[in-house]
């Protein structure tokens, strides 16, 4: 069995023992956190094909928008599908990490280079993509300058980073011998809110 099939199987134990501090030495918060955080991402590491599917609300403290989500991640490409309720306009923002473009915000599609400027300019949305493609997986998007401020069973519960704060509120396993996947979360950074409602997990082994 590989590393990381180790990982998943004492998942939970070792969650648990990188919050108790290894060795006898003394637990930090910052040293469990990326610990934990890291112990995480190896478990995920089989699996770097994925998506869900669910619903996402939005506000800026005045206004917001609610619709239905769809997100895929592979071979270092991300595309996210958003759908308001109501007009059933459709949002697709894609990407590589390096340069974004969004379809169906006008008649023809336009780029950038910061998915979360260009979504906000374009549809008044402010979604953290760059963010939200680690925190969807309980991940931190930079595990050395994040910290866990609650676990649960072993799992993040509240992770904080560049000053947002994200709360876990239910977990769930996509399938047998899949990594329990968040299902509900709750992003804030005043006076931006994200609310995420995950109702299907898709993972792909990597071979």
């Amino acid at each position: 069995m590989n590393d990381a099939g180790r990982a998943l199987r004492l998942w939970p134990c070792l969650a648990l023992l990188a919050l108790a501090g290894c060795a006898g030495r003394p637990a930090r918060e910052a040293v469990d956190s990326f610990e934990l955080l890291r112990l995480r991402a190896e478990v995920l590491r089989p699996w770097p094909t994925w998506s869900f599917e669910g619903r996402v609300a939005v506000r800026d403290g005045r206004e917001g928008g609610s619709g239905r989500i769809r997100w895929h991640e592979g071979d270092g490409r991300y595309e996210v599908s958003l759908r308001a309720p109501v007009s059933a306009t459709t949002w697709v923002l894609a990407g590589d990490g390096t340069q974004s473009e969004l379809r169906g915000a006008g008649p023809h599609p336009v780029r950038g280079a910061d998915p979360e400027e260009l979504l906000a300019r374009e549809t008044g949305w402010h979604l953290p993509v760059r963010h939200a493609r680690a925190w969807v997986r309980g991940l931190a998007l930079d595990s050395a300058n994040a910290r866990l401020d609650a676990v649960h069973d072993g799992l993040p519960a509240v992770l904080v980073e560049n000053g947002w704060t994200v709360e876990f509120g239910q977990w769930a396993s996509p399938g047998d011998g899949l990594p329990p996947m968040p299902q509900r979360i709750v992003a804030r950074r005043p006076p931006w809110e994200v609310r995420l409602a995950i109702s299907r997990w898709s993972l792909v082994h990597g071979g």
